[in-house]
């Protein structure tokens, strides 16, 4: 008997009395997530783009995942976090083989940092006795863990610490990876991952495992991913940010000491009576590691001075003509210092594949010094970056469009892009043209929450410009006056660190209620002395704004204090800035307004998760009711009761 369409094999599984009634509590049919199940299901089967907004409480995951499983064919599946990676394949996917009766295949799959690699795990036991305490400490522990382990994943070692620099040296990124000339290719829990992955029916992945990927795919290193033709990217509206970062090319001090490092322990293996046949000292393998470190050394010092000289406040610097020209000569010197890299140990008569591997990697590292100090590319803006101790040297793609079509969609027959924020007032036209979808089908899907009885938005007309010295200080006051109401329970982010350490400075003499701040702890750590503090209130920046979850009375409360325009200042904004004025266009109105929106709605969008949730959202920026464009913010934010009067903040969290 011929199997019914997937579209009506789906709606019939969201049916009132279909399997996913029967099988979860409370369940209730909910029109939107019925709706966009269906559209994903016709999707999958007919091909092309389908680009889904899917407001919060719509139950989106859901929505892709039964036609995802039901569709007969491998289906990717990418998230932009790890944590809703976590939620599909431990939570969701079991319960819904529950539901439907049936066996679900799944592959898990993460970056290859994640996974220890068998070979570097053997060279670091062979030096054991070189050392320290602690790290001979961690490797007995990893080494029983080792013994056991099915995958190989880190996150099995539950006390490891996420920054531990050792595990570095026990596992390997795409460059230090030697491939299919490794001795240990057929253990490798790299290789068990991708054997996987490609007897599964969903493979889930991440955006940056994702990109990253799709990167080295036509380089030396070779894919992980298995290829499928049918791909659902939840979270979508990250991608244009993660293909930014993996498809430019980025030098640091970090990548330079871990290519030494790498380089004088595979340069160890060439015998010592041969290599002092073969070289004269100034050309020994050990002393052209020396020489590329020493080289480099120079370069980024030079690089950090430029940054010290340019920067009022700002961590990244454009390489403008003349700082190329200070550069230059420290550039020219460490690009042939990676040149005799390749000379000395391609003279050697027999080259192990570990060395092989650096000789690789220094071309690799030279090719990008070129990209990045040679001739201008205009497709790339070039600039300098400064991240705690490291300094990074970058050259990012102004426009990521063709290579998200071409490259990180191409060639699939079906592809979802969804998320809870893609439109901007009503229209898609602004993430079409990011993502290089203009044609592709869009369907726009309200929240399931009643916005307008659970939350009030509180938008205050008095502040002064937040241009202005003194918005800190008035915006201090005003949170204050709302932690008061509230009885703090609140996240307040921030535009910029600054800002919020003044807040916070001058929050911390005035109210009782107890402050975190982010940067004093880990995100992770923050977030469960959140969840765990009674009446907490938790001061963050950017990487709050999106990915945290926080259900119940233990957030009643997201203040914003500005709205989030991304620096002009910033190189890569400054490069898509001028890309749209030199076709003619308007970049204010097409490329600033509806990206600072759709961080705006991601701020938002931590307050109302259940049905249950009540509480105020509080934009600070008085631009929103001042300025004309503060009504095309407003028109994208939800329908919640607007004021700017305490008392009624006060009264809703009475009633």
């Amino acid at each position: 008997m011929a199997q019914a369409p997937l579209h009506d094999r789906v709606d019939a599984a969201f049916a009132g009395n279909g399997p996913l009634a029967s099988a979860f509590d409370g369940y209730e049919p909910r029109p939107g997530q019925q709706q966009l199940a269906s559209e994903v299901a016709r999707t999958l089967t007919s091909g092309g783009t389908l680009v889904a907004e899917a407001g919060t409480g719509t139950g989106k995951t859901l929505a892709y995942l039964v036609p995802a499983v039901l569709a007969g064919r491998r289906v990717l599946i990418s998230t932009g976090t790890r944590t809703l990676q976590d939620q599909i394949f431990y939570k969701d996917l079991p319960a819904l083989a529950n539901a439907l009766g049936r066996e679900i295949h799944a592959a898990y799959m993460k970056g290859r940092t994640n996974y220890l690699c068998l070979h570097r795990f053997a060279s670091v036991k062979a030096v054991e006795d070189s050392l320290s305490d602690e790290e001979r400490a961690w490797l007995s522990r990893i080494s029983e863990w080792a013994e056991a382990t099915e995958t190989g994943d880190r996150a099995e070692i539950e006390d490891l610490p996420d920054d531990l620099p050792f595990w570095n040296d026990l596992t390997s990124t795409s460059e230090q990876c030697l491939g299919r000339e490794c001795p240990q290719f057929l253990d490798c829990f790299i290789t068990r991952m991708r054997d996987r992955a490609v007897a599964a029916d969903v493979v889930i992945v991440n955006h940056h495992l994702l990109c990253a990927d799709a990167s080295v795919r036509q380089g030396n290193y070779g894919s992980v991913v298995p290829d499928c033709e049918l791909a659902i990217i939840d979270e979508a509206h990250q991608l244009e940010d993660v293909v930014t970062h993996y498809f430019g090319v980025s030098l640091s001090t970090y990548r330079f000491d871990e290519f030494v490092r790498d380089a004088e322990r595979a340069l160890a293996v060439l015998d010592p009576d041969q290599s002092r046949d073969q070289f004269t000292l100034l050309a020994s393998p050990v002393r052209v590691a020396a020489g590329v470190a020493d080289e480099a050394r120079i370069l980024f010092d030079l690089a950090r001075r430029e940054l010290r000289r340019q920067t009022a406040g700002s961590d990244r610097i454009i390489i403008t003509a003349e700082i190329q020209r200070r550069l230059y000569e420290a550039g020219r010197s460490l690009a042939g210092a990676l040149d005799r890299v390749k000379t000395t140990l391609r003279s050697q008569p027999e080259i192990p594949d570990e060395v092989l591997g650096i000789v690789t990697r220094a071309m690799g590292l030279r090719d990008d010094l070129d990209v990045i100090l040679g001739d201008e590319d205009p497709k790339f803006v070039r600039f300098i970056e400064g991240r705690g101790r490291g300094v990074f040297l970058r050259a990012a793609p102004i426009d990521v469009a063709d290579i998200v079509r071409d490259t990180v969609l191409g060639g699939r027959a079906a592809t979802i892009l969804t998320s809870a924020t893609l439109a901007v007032e009503s229209s898609f036209d602004y993430v079409l043209g990011r993502l290089g979808v203009p044609d592709a089908r869009t369907i726009r899907l309200p929240s399931e929450f009643d916005f307008r009885t659970q939350s009030v938005l509180f938008l205050p007309t008095e502040l002064p410009d937040p241009r202005s010295p003194d918005f800190n200080r008035a915006a201090a006051w005003v949170i204050g006056e709302l932690l008061d109401r509230t009885r703090g329970r609140a996240f307040v982010l921030f535009t910029s660190y600054g800002a919020m350490r003044e807040v916070h400075e001058r929050l911390a003499r005035r109210t009782a209620w107890p402050l975190l701040v982010q940067g004093t702890a880990p995100r992770t750590a923050l977030l469960r002395d959140f969840r765990a503090t009674p009446n907490a209130v938790l001061l963050a920046t950017s990487s709050f704004w999106q990915g945290v979850d926080v259900a119940g009375e233990a957030l009643s409360c997201v203040i914003i204090d500005r709205l989030p325009f991304a620096s002009p200042a910033d190189p890569l904004v400054a490069a898509r800035i001028a890309a749209i004025h030199a076709r003619g266009g308007h970049a204010f109105n097409e490329y600033q307004v509806p990206l600072a929106t759709l961080t705006l709605l991601q701020g938002l969008g931590r307050l109302i998760r259940t049905r249950a949730d009540r509480g105020v959202l509080a934009v600070l920026d008085p631009r929103l009711t001042r300025m004309s464009y503060g009504r095309r913010f407003l028109a994208s934010l939800p329908p919640s009761p607007m004021t700017d009067d305490l008392a009624v903040v006060e009264k809703f969290f009475a009633t």
